[in-house]
C-alpha cells in the first residue's frame, strides 16, 4: 500500500458521506425532524415570558381572563412540548433503523477493502491494529453522526432563534450575545484543532498497544517455551505506559477547556443579566424578559456544555478514523491493469523471461532470472537459503509486481490478467499452512467452496488426512482453533495439501510442501503427491532433496539466478555444483 499523507477532517467527512448517500434522502428526513424538535427550544421561553408578564401585570387582562389566559398559556407550551417530543421520537426510531445499516456498510467495505491490499501490506501490519482501526471507524463514524444530529445542528437552530428573538427585545442583549458566542466558539474550534495533533498521537498509541498485545497473546505458547513473560511484560508495559501518559496529557487539556468554559458561561450570565436590570429600571423591559432570558441561558449553557465535549469529540472522532481512512484512500501496491482480461492457462505452460525483483533498494532478490517450464513439467527449485525461490512462486502468484521481466502463463502476461482469475487457477501448498479457526470441513472446501461433502472425503483420502480426522470426537466438524493450532504441523499440511487436490488446476506449486512431516508421514503422503502432481505443471520447493529426486527437472537457483539445471543424477555429475554439495551435506547427516 503506498502511503498518503496525513489524513485531513474534511477527507474523513467524505468518507463518511459515501456509506451515507445511498440514504441520504432519510437520513436528510431525520435532520429536518431533529430541525423542527430543536425549535421548540426558541419558542417555549417566549410563552413563559408571556406567563410571568400575565402574572405580574405586564399584560393587562381582566382579571377574571387572567387563569384561563394563563392556562392558554401553558397549553400552548405543553403543544409545543408534544410536537417535539413526536419529532425527536421518530427521528430516533428512523436512526435506529438507518444507523445499524450504514455501520454495516461500513465494516463490509473495511473487510472489502483489506482483503484487496497487496500481499506486503499484511506483512507490515499487526492483525490487531488492523482489526482495531476499522472498530476504531465505526465507532467514529457513529460519534460523529450523534454529534450532527443531537448537538451541532439543535444548537444552530438555538442559537438563530435565540438571537432574533433577543434582538427583538432589545438589540444589544443579542449584540452581547452574539460577541460572547463568537468567542466562545472561536476558543473551542481552535483550541480543538491544537489539540487534534495530540489526539491523533494518542489513536496511533492507542494501535500500537493493541498491536503489541495481539502479537503477544498470538504466541502465547513461544512466550512460554522460551519463558519470555517478563520482557512481554515490560515491552507491553512500556507501550501502555506511553499511551497513559499521552491519554492524561489530553484528558488534562479536555479539563483545562471545561474550566475556561465555566468561567466564559459566569461571564455572560452576569453581563446579560446586569444590562437586563438597566433596561428594566427604564421600562424597557419586563419581569417576564428576565424569565425569557434566564431560560435562554440555561437552555444554551446546556447545549455549549455538550458542544465542548462534542467539538472535541469531533476531532478526536477524525483522528480516530484517519487511520482507516489512509487505507481506504491508498491504492494497493498490486492492482489489476484496466480492461485485465481473465487468465487462460491453456495447457499450463510458465515462462520467466529476464525477471528482476528487489523488496527494497537495498535487497535485490532476482536478478535477470530466466526459467521455462513446459506444460505438465515437474520442476524442483533448489538453492541456498534466500536464493529467491520461494520468492519465483510469490511472483507467479503476484503476490508482487515485477521491477522488471514478464512473467507468461500461457501465452499471456500475468500482469495484463485479473488476479483472481491468475491464483484461480494456481494450487499452493504452502510452508506454513494457516487454518481459519472454523470446521475441518470448512478448511478443506476452501480449496472448492461448491465441492459437496463426498468430494471433500475423496481429497482428504487422497491426502492421507481422513484417518486422523475420523479419529477427532467431531471428524469432520472439529473445530481447529485459531489459525489451525489444535491440529499438529502435519495435519495442517496434509489439509493443505488436500485442498490443493480438491481445487484440481492445471498449475501446482508446493512450497516447503513437506517440510512440517517427518518420515513416516511423509511417506503416507508420497503417493497423494504424486497422483496430485499428475498431468499438472509442477513447481516444487524443497530444501530437502529427497523430496525432489524424482523430478523431471531440477532448477539450481542462486543469488538470484538459476545456474544449473537437470535431473538429480545429471546434477550429480557435476563436481562442483551447488546440488551436488546440498546433496552430499543432506546424505552425510542421513549416514551419521
Amino acid at each position: 500500500m503506498k502511503s498518503t499523507n496525513t489524513i485531513k477532517p474534511k477527507q474523513v467527512l467524505k468518507a463518511m458521506w459515501s456509506y451515507i448517500r445511498p440514504y441520504r434522502f432519510t437520513y436528510l428526513f431525520v435532520l429536518f425532524e431533529v430541525c423542527l424538535a430543536s425549535s421548540v427550544d426558541i419558542f417555549v421561553p417566549v410563552y413563559y415570558k408571556r406567563f410571568f408578564d400575565l402574572l405580574t401585570g405586564g399584560i393587562s387582562v381582566e382579571s377574571s381572563q387572567l387563569a384561563s389566559s394563563l392556562i392558554g398559556t401553558i397549553t400552548i407550551v405543553l403543544l409545543f412540548h408534544c410536537a417535539a417530543w413526536i419529532f425527536w421520537r421518530s427521528s430516533a426510531f428512523i436512526m435506529t433503523w438507518l444507523q445499524p445499516r450504514i455501520c454495516a456498510d461500513i465494516v463490509q467495505s473495511c473487510h472489502a477493502k483489506l482483503h484487496s491490499q497487496s500481499f506486503g501490506f499484511f506483512l507490515d501490519s499487526f492483525t490487531g491494529s488492523i482489526v482495531r482501526k476499522v472498530g476504531r471507524f465505526e465507532r467514529a463514524y457513529e460519534a460523529l453522526s450523534e454529534i450532527l444530529e443531537y448537538k451541532f445542528l439543535p444548537l444552530l437552530i438555538t442559537i438563530v432563534g435565540y438571537l432574533f428573538v433577543l434582538y427583538s427585545q432589545h438589540y444589544l442583549l443579542a449584540v452581547i450575545m452574539f460577541v460572547w458566542l463568537v468567542v466562545y466558539l472561536v476558543f473551542h474550534v481552535f483550541y480543538s484543532m491544537w489539540k487534534l495533533k495530540y489526539d491523533s498521537i494518542r489513536a496511533k498509541t492507542d494501535s500500537e498497544a493493541s498491536g503489541v498485545l495481539a502479537d503477544s497473546i498470538s504466541n502465547a505458547v513461544t512466550v512460554k517455551l522460551f519463558t519470555g513473560f517478563s520482557f512481554e511484560k515490560n515491552l507491553f508495559k512500556e507501550v501502555t505506559e506511553r499511551l497513559r501518559k499521552i491519554q492524561t496529557f489530553c484528558w488534562n487539556l479536555a479539563e483545562l477547556t471545561d474550566a475556561i468554559q465555566a468561567g466564559l458561561m459566569i461571564a455572560i450570565e452576569f453581563a446579560l443579566m446586569y444590562y437586563a436590570i438597566k433596561f428594566w429600571q427604564q421600562g424597557l423591559l419586563t419581569i417576564g424578559d428576565f424569565a425569557l432570558i434566564q431560560g435562554y441561558l440555561v437552555g444554551l449553557f446546556g447545549k455549549l456544555w455538550d458542544l465542548g465535549h462534542a467539538i472535541r469529540k469531533t476531532y478526536e472522532a477524525f483522528a480516530d478514523a484517519s487511520e482507516m481512512v489512509e487505507i481506504l484512500e491508498a491504492e494497493p501496491d498490486v492492482m489489476d491493469v484496466r480492461n485485465a482480461k481473465p487468465l487462460d492457462p491453456q495447457n499450463g505452460r510458465i515462462e520467466f523471461r529476464d525477471v528482476y525483483f528487489n523488496f527494497n533498494e537495498t535487497r535485490p532478490i532476482l536478478k535477470g532470472l530466466n526459467l521455462m517450464i513446459e506444460p505438465g513439467e515437474k520442476v524442483g527449485l533448489v538453492g541456498p537459503s534466500g536464493a529467491g525461490k520461494s520468492t519465483i512462486a510469490k511472483l507467479l502468484l503476484r503476490l508482487y509486481d515485477l521491477d522488471r521481466g514478464k512473467i507468461i502463463v500461457g501465452n499471456q502476461n500475468i500482469a495484463r490478467v485479473t488476479q483472481e482469475s491468475l491464483r484461480s487457477q494456481i494450487a499452493v501448498v504452502p510452508q506454513e499452512p494457516i487454518l481459519f479457526h472454523r470446521t475441518i470441513m470448512d478448511n478443506l472446501r476452501y480449496g472448492r467452496r461448491d465441492a459437496t461433502d463426498e468430494e471433500v472425503i475423496s481429497a482428504a483420502k487422497k491426502a492421507q488426512c481422513h484417518d486422523f480426522i475420523s479419529e477427532l470426537h467431531d471428524g469432520y466438524e472439529t473445530f481447529v482453533g485459531e489459525r489451525g493450532v489444535k491440529l499438529s504441523g502435519g495435519e495442517r499440511q496434509r489439509v493443505a495439501i488436500a485442498r490443493a487436490i480438491l481445487k484440481n488446476v492445471s498449475i501446482l506449486v508446493l512450497d516447503e510442501a513437506t517440510s512440517s512431516l517427518d518420515s513416516a508421514s511423509e511417506a503416507l503422503i508420497q503417493t497423494a503427491l504424486h497422483e496430485l502432481m499428475e498431468g499438472r505443471t509442477t513447481i516444487v520447493i524443497a530444501h530437502r532433496l529427497s523430496t525432489i529426486m524424482e523430478m523431471d527437472r531440477i532448477v539450481v537457483v542462486d543469488n538470484g539466478r538459476v545456474v544449473d539445471e537437470g535431473t538429480h543424477e545429471q546434477l550429480l555429475r557435476h563436481k562442483k555444483g551447488i546440488y551436488k554439495n546440498l546433496w552430499e551435506i543432506q546424505a552425510g547427516g542421513f549416514m551419521q
